[in-house]
């Protein structure tokens, strides 16, 4: 384990960021493990001499050296680091326990340590509680905090192998030889309900946001670092940063970015981005491609199972009055909660939720309902698509869940907006109702999906012949028939495009239903993107050889796939030309839904401190 070496000593006295950054740079890339409870130390004691209260009048305005920071002693540091590590060591005897690996037991009596040493007279949700100088003086830790002190605990006995795990919302430990054990050692909720050693959620209550699904950020010990960067919070009130606060985690961040540690880490290329929004560098990535990183790191690392990397862009695109990206943003972000049951756990992505549908989406329409320019999104049916499928991944979430998540709350907002779009722009949507699962089995038992292509047999002249050797008979064709093929069965196919080559190969898909899969859109089927693949190779071929490039079709029908029961069972009272309010709002409000069955979501189990939002 790092510690104090001469290189880092001679950093100090630490008066401005640049000395902060030389500090975790030398930690981050000298021999060892980066010191967890070192750094956090140093950027807590910065954080809190520069937030508290006393300070306000100093920090609001930039100040005359706009890197300054107060000045920090190593001597105030050593006192803090040697405290921590005496309270870790003091409580836990080795001779019980035998390196390198830690055991659940080992990881329980340390955060027994951190647990009890704290007082139970704080709300825990108070910014600057993150750090272990709130720890060593305060006896003060939110969710995140005890996580991480756990995890640095481990590290001060010399434990390697203790990770922090992060979903969005929450942070447990990880911990063995092959990192696959994973431990409770805070709390989340209202409460301080007490799971501590236990294991982390898993089957049904993993289904809940809470737990992403089994598909946390787990750290590496540079990752960690790179945590305790993303939790500073330079908040001073409600309205004001504290400027040095956030210039100093705007630079650390960009220093796990220039040397790879952000790439799997989605909230804190969320996080930076917001920063970079705010103060933009010169020469630096900008922040609306930082939004697409956080966006590609979830889905290629964490199967698109995070949801805040699309607030994120929504957040971004809403501020910039880019309305029409913000819609498709936040549908984005409702297909990855569509993917989850709703509980009690999930209170701040509700919030999340609640905010876009209550007060962002509604002030989009007053804005764009005055003066109805010919660019108003009103007058865009992916628009509205996008709208549908915002609610339709919000339906689909309180589906099998214990708790309704829509009430008359929802409801208003919701047609008020629709009746925003006139009827000949809403008829415009080609939508179609996605089958269940249950009307898949009961079809099947009813012999009425014989040539289906999800069948693991067909009827093929009386005889029974396996769907994989079919495949293999029509494997010699050329790839985009084989494609268009195993796609029939799901789409209508669009006869201008079996005639003429022309648009989407399926009816009312033009490039929206591609532009959508691309966009890591799971209402868009793979095979039907596949086939747009194929055809986009076919069309580049041609147009070598004709050198006469095709002209692409404008998307005036975009295809929209509602899979929740509530919204499948609206479709023809949101197509009508009329619009009957009062029985959208009945249907969307009514609880009989709430305990449809999903496949994976049967017999569902009855912190990180609030994302500070910087609109």
């Amino acid at each position: 384990m790092a510690g104090f070496r001469e290189i880092d000593k001679a950093i100090f006295p630490i008066k401005n960021v640049p000395s902060v950054v030389r500090l975790f740079k030398s930690q981050l890339e000298g021999p060892g493990e980066p010191d967890l409870a070192l750094l956090s130390i140093v950027v807590g004691t910065i954080e809190n001499s520069l937030t508290c209260r006393s300070n306000i009048s100093f920090q609001i305005s930039e100040p005359v050296e706009p890197s300054s920071l107060p000045i920090l002693e190593l001597h105030v540091v050593d006192e803090m680091y040697s405290r921590f590590k005496a309270i870790i060591k003091g409580a836990i005897d080795l001779k019980n326990y035998s390196k390198p690996f830690a055991t659940r037991d080992l990881v329980k009596k340390v955060s027994d340590v951190i647990w009890n040493s704290l007082t139970r007279s704080y709300y825990k949700d108070r910014a600057h509680l993150q750090s272990l100088y709130s720890y060593l003086n305060g006896s003060k830790l939110d969710c995140f905090g005890v996580a991480f002190a756990v995890v640095a605990g481990c590290q001060v006995l010399g434990f390697s192998d203790v990770h922090l795990a992060l979903s969005e919302d929450h942070a447990w430990v990880v911990f063995g030889e092959h990192a696959n054990q994973t431990a409770e050692v805070t709390w989340h909720g209202k409460g301080n309900e007490d799971k501590r050693g236990q294991e982390i959620g898993r089957g049904v209550s993993a289904r809940s946001w809470l737990y992403v699904n089994n598909r946390p950020v787990v750290c590496t010990r540079h990752m960690e670092v790179a945590a305790l960067v993303s939790a500073i919070n330079p908040s001073l009130n409600a309205t004001h940063d504290a400027f040095e606060v956030g210039l100093l985690q705007q630079e650390l961040l960009w220093l796990l970015y220039d040397l790879g540690h952000l790439k799997k880490y989605p909230m804190a290329l969320g996080n930076l981005g917001d920063l970079e929004e705010i103060a933009p560098k010169d020469g630096r990535v900008p922040c609306k491609t930082l939004f697409k990183e956080a966006i590609q790191s979830a889905r290629s690392y964490y199967n698109n199972q995070h949801v805040y990397p699309y607030t994120y862009q929504g957040g971004y695109f809403y501020r910039h009055k880019m309305y029409k990206e913000a819609f498709e943003s936040w549908a984005n972000a409702s297909d990855v909660i569509r993917l989850y049951n709703y509980s009690r756990d999930d209170e701040e992505i509700y919030k999340e939720f609640l905010e876009i549908a209550n007060e962002l989406i509604p002030h989009i329409m007053k804005v764009e309902s005055s003066g109805f320019s010919s660019n108003s999104i009103l007058k865009k049916p992916e628009c509205f698509a996008n709208l549908l499928r915002f609610y339709d991944g919000i339906c689909q979430w309180e589906e099998g869940s214990a708790t309704p998540v829509l009430h008359i709350g929802w409801a208003k907002p919701l047609v008020n907006t629709i009746s925003k779009f006139d009827s000949d722009v809403r008829a415009k949507v080609n939508i179609i109702c996605a089958e269940s699962d249950d009307e898949k089995v009961s079809k099947e038992t009813n012999g009425s999906l014989l040539n289906n292509n999800n069948n693991n047999y067909e009827r093929e002249n009386g005889t029974s012949t396996k769907k994989e050797e079919k495949d293999q008979s029509t494997s010699n064709f050329h790839p985009s028939i084989e494609a268009l093929t195993a796609a029939c069965s799901e789409k209508l196919l669009n006869p201008e495009y079996l005639l003429q080559g022309d648009g989407s190969p399926f009816v009312g898909g033009e490039e929206q239903s591609a532009k959508q899969e691309s966009n890591g859109n799971p209402s868009t089927s793979k095979k039907e993107n596949e086939v747009f693949n194929k055809q986009d190779e076919s069309k580049d071929i041609s147009e070598e050889k004709d050198e006469e490039p095709v002209q692409e079709m404008e998307v005036t029908h975009p295809t929209i796939i509602l899979r929740s029961h509530k919204m499948k069972e609206l479709k023809d009272l949101l197509l009508s030309e009329k619009l009957n309010t009062q029985a959208i709002s009945l249907h969307l409000t009514a609880q009989s839904q709430v305990q449809v069955n999903k496949k994976g979501r049967n017999d569902l189990d009855n912190v990180r401190p609030k994302r500070a939002r910087r609109e």
